[in-house]
């Protein structure tokens, strides 16, 4: 009867800790979201460390939680104490999680630490192009332009080559290429380019004070290949973001077309010529 009775004891402490544990989780999970979204406010700030320490400490509180219900079990008393102390943390972390969820935890905090990428930084991972949401002690969530999320382990990200659009200059410079025939006027198609980049409202001017003053062009345009079938032509357009850059794109395909058509400047489609030879015909009997 009295070991039944320390059992059900055992049993409404872990319960009672648990429930706290699960309280005191989710409290520091909204407290830690309010001033999230308050420093949030200020784009000047980043918020990728300060995330990164929410997960970190919600997981402690979880873990010192898991570590008092242990103390109150006898046979896991040691092992409770030897959490709460921290001498064994690691040695029951590394035998109770795999290797590649403690290869994904290293790899966040490096990650946090070194910071290739930010939240809200535009990044291209293995030919997955996102915005960065979030970092947590496993993965890296991206929200794509379909608004999908692309949830790549941290470790996966630590091995592989990053594109980020944002770090240190968001910048983006978009190439305008187009082959022209052999026919239309050259000298008149640059010009065109240079005129329907330089007064598209998202071109932003990127020369220096000392460019200006030596009277640099605004855009550059310039021949830069005699292909088979065209004269290929190519402009450099600047656009404060990736975002930018992209409307600014799409907006000038279609203006430069327009113009083209109204100063008969033809887009040929490839040409091949062909000889034929005598000997490759035969004449039919006729009968």
């Amino acid at each position: 009867m009295i070991d039944y009775i320390k059992d059900f004891r055992i049993g409404i402490f872990i319960a009672i800790i648990a429930i706290i544990t699960i309280i005191l989780g989710a409290i520091t999970d909204r407290v830690l979201r309010y001033f999230l979204y308050k420093k949030e406010t200020n784009k000047e700030y980043d918020a990728t460390g300060f995330k990164f320490l929410k997960h970190l400490i919600i997981t402690i509180i979880y873990i010192l939680g898991f570590a008092f219900a242990l103390i109150q079990i006898p046979e896991f008393k040691i092992i409770g104490h030897s959490f709460l102390a921290g001498a064994g943390v690691i040695s029951l972390v590394a035998g109770l999680a795999s290797q590649q969820a403690l290869s994904n935890i290293v790899s966040g905090i490096f990650l946090v630490i070194f910071k290739p990428f930010k939240i809200n930084d535009k990044i291209t991972i293995n030919n997955f192009v996102g915005t960065v949401e979030d970092i947590n002690l496993r993965q890296v969530v991206l929200k794509d332009a379909e608004n999908n999320r692309i949830i790549i382990p941290n470790s996966v990200i630590s091995a592989q080559i990053i594109v980020n659009t944002n770090m240190h200059d968001t910048k983006c410079c978009k190439i305008i290429e187009i082959g022209i025939g052999y026919d239309s006027d050259m000298e008149k198609a640059l010009e065109i380019m240079k005129d329907e980049i330089a007064k598209h409202p998202l071109f932003i001017d990127t020369r220096t004070a000392e460019a200006k003053k030596e009277k640099t062009p605004l855009v550059v345009a310039r021949v830069v290949a005699l292909a088979d079938s065209s004269v290929n032509l190519k402009a450099w357009a600047w656009a404060k973001n990736s975002t930018d850059g992209f409307v600014m794109y799409c907006d000038l395909l279609q203006s430069i077309k327009k113009r083209f058509d109204e100063n008969n400047i033809d887009i040929p489609y490839p040409q091949r010529v062909v000889t034929l030879k005598n000997s490759d015909f035969k004449i039919p009997d006729q009968k």
